[in-house]
């Protein structure tokens, strides 16, 4: 049995009725789409390629070991591989609809927690495998490698004639489970102390950048005391909607290069206008308003391609939204991420995720649910910006032609912004609580416009080939 490490069980822990933790993509491919028998064949064909997609949770009682993965003696792939029809007239906003009510439904902890949906019926004979992961299991770029693993990188790839034969190794006896588990509660504990000042070193290697990151949590603190934008904020239900919208990543990075920085700034920037739109909207927007985020940041090394698992860190950001200069937005933001990465303020959130692990599980799990559950009016959002392919994939000869992603959102935070690049397109993929969605589009359009007028800005400057930001509000 391979136990969770510390973040890992804390998405597990984190999850309740409300909050199902699970990342997704919907996949669309060129037509005709397959038969339902045709896809489970390749599955189970790909699914020695990803053994954790065969594996449960297992947990101790009262918690008092950390939770473990084990094969699934009962594994059936019709219990992770559904398939639905998209109701008529096929458009974007059926496909939007469904897509809520699926990523809405938490994912069966006694199966291995991931689910692919085969959707037909699009319009322009288009099809879909909409996917589910637990964030258990996995992060964004993890998701994003498993993707080759499981699609083809040629159109005349297929399946093997014959499936190789998966054997469970049984689960550990009672008195092996409670031998494992204790042993794992004296044992990590001590290897992750041990564990912090290497990361220390390797992070902060000499005095002068341990001062840097000392100055950056104070600029940390400062950037914390600045009013935030609380309206986002409150209870969230069961009910999902989700959207997307779509851009050119050729003119993200145009734009970057005339203004500096990178292209998260960029993007960054467009959903500051996104949210600057809807406050708007919402008649809500005051002088010196922001909207607060936290940025996920990849943490994974390349050796690590495919591991499943978590490997990420955290920082703040501010989203300037009273700001109504769009270059000035960008510069701002593109200053504060300068800062915040020259004092290495990820290695705060790495170091004491890494300190957390030394925790008993009972308390990490209590700990994790009150942290996600109490009120707050410090995050407003979560955005996360995910690298995909730039080459084609494939699925039994048929191209994939857009990829949309799904973040899920937490308790007090109604609404999350996904980001996933593939074959020059990038897509903002938006989660919201249903009482946060009547004026989605809003932040959609305001995301498109936000990119558009960087676009039109840097050309005054310096003239280039027009490129088209799409906002998808028409068909899939």
């Amino acid at each position: 049995m391979e136990r969770m490490n510390t973040l890992d069980a804390g998405f597990f822990f984190a999850e309740n009725t409300c909050v199902p933790m699970h990342l997704g993509a919907l996949a669309l491919f060129e037509g005709p789409a397959p038969s339902y028998p045709d896809l489970v064949d390749l599955y189970v064909a790909r699914l020695s390629r990803v053994p954790r997609y065969r594996q449960v949770v297992r947990t101790a009682p009262l918690h008092m070991f950390r939770p473990a993965w084990a094969d699934d003696e009962h594994f059936e792939i019709g219990h992770h591989l559904r398939h639905a029809a998209v109701p008529k007239p096929g458009r974007a906003l059926q496909l939007h609809h469904l897509a809520g009510e699926i990523y809405a439904q938490p994912l069966d902890r006694s199966r291995p927690l991931w689910e692919a949906w085969l959707l037909d019926g699009l319009e322009a004979g288009r099809w879909a495998i909409l996917s589910k992961v637990h964030h258990c299991m996995v992060d964004g770029i993890g998701g994003a490698d498993l993707m080759t693993e499981v699609f083809d990188l040629r159109p005349d790839c297929r399946p093997p004639v014959e499936t190789p034969v998966w054997q469970p190794q049984p689960g550990p006896t009672l008195a092996g489970a409670l031998a494992s588990g204790l042993r794992d509660a004296v044992i990590w504990p001590v290897r992750v102390l041990m564990g912090v000042p290497s990361l220390v070193r390797q992070r902060l290697p000499g005095p002068d950048d341990v001062a840097v990151f000392a100055s950056g949590l104070g600029s940390s603190a400062r950037r914390l005391m600045v009013p935030s934008a609380s309206c986002l904020n409150g209870p969230i239900g069961p009910s999902r909607q989700w959207t997307w919208t779509t851009a050119s990543l050729n003119m993200v990075k145009q734009i970057r290069a005339e203004y500096g920085g990178s292209v998260n700034d960029v993007l960054l920037a467009a959903i500051t206008r996104g949210f600057r739109d809807l406050l708007m909207e919402r008649r809500e927007l005051s002088d010196g308003l922001i909207v607060r985020s936290l940025v996920p940041i990849s943490i994974r090394c390349p050796e690590e391609h495919g591991v499943t698992t978590n490997r990420l860190s955290a920082v703040l950001a501010n989203l300037p939204v009273a700001e109504s200069d769009p270059i000035r937005r960008l510069q701002l933001v593109r200053d504060q991420m300068r800062q915040i990465k020259r004092t290495n303020q990820a290695v705060g959130a790495e170091l004491l995720a890494q300190m957390l692990g030394a925790t008993p599980p009972s308390l990490l799990r209590l700990g994790t649910r009150v942290a996600f559950q109490l009120p707050q009016s410090l995050v407003q959002t979560m955005t996360t910006n995910v690298p995909g392919p730039g080459f084609p994939l494939y699925v039994l000869g048929r191209k994939l032609v857009q990829v949309h992603p799904y973040a899920p959102i937490a308790d007090n935070v109604k609404i999350a912004i996904a980001i996933f690049s593939y074959l020059g397109e990038l897509s903002f993929g938006i989660t919201a609580d249903s009482s946060a969605a009547s004026d989605l589009d809003v932040l959609a359009q305001g995301i498109h416009r936000g990119l558009a007028e960087l676009q039109t800005a840097s050309q005054c400057h310096s003239p280039k080939p027009a490129e088209v930001c799409a906002h998808n509000s028409g068909r899939p």
